[in-house]
């Protein structure tokens, strides 16, 4: 079985900075496509940002030029560097990733989520 659990939320004044980690751990096991939602109450889990395994980006219109998706495929974890936050940034942030195992084939998996709080 494949884990993937997020570390890095917190609370956060508007401006300010935040790193997140996801980083997957099991058996046997083979990334594609990773990347970051958020769920804010009340409303819809949205696609942030997404990274292929070569380093291609996407993201959302919301967050581009204040977020910058990275990952490092050895240390099978992904992370999301969140510039010049704002309130409306407030959300839980999941982990996603396409992974491939000998006992399971190919399917997503999801972490628990993080908390980021933006409010001064």
């Amino acid at each position: 079985q494949v884990q993937l659990v997020e570390s890095g939320g917190g609370l956060v004044q508007p401006g300010g900075s935040l790193r997140l980690s996801c980083a997957a751990s099991g058996d046997a096991f083979f990334i594609y496509d990773m990347g970051w939602y958020r769920q804010a109450p009340g409303k819809q889990r949205e696609l942030v940002a997404s990274i292929t395994r070569g380093g291609g980006t996407n993201y959302a219109d919301s967050v581009k030029g204040r977020f910058t998706i990275s990952r490092d495929n050895a240390k099978e974890t992904m992370y999301q560097q969140m510039n010049s936050l704002k309130p409306e940034d407030t959300a839980v942030y999941h982990c996603n990733a396409d992974i491939i195992t000998c006992t399971v084939g190919r399917r997503d998996y999801w972490g628990q989520g993080t908390q980021v709080t933006v409010s001064s």
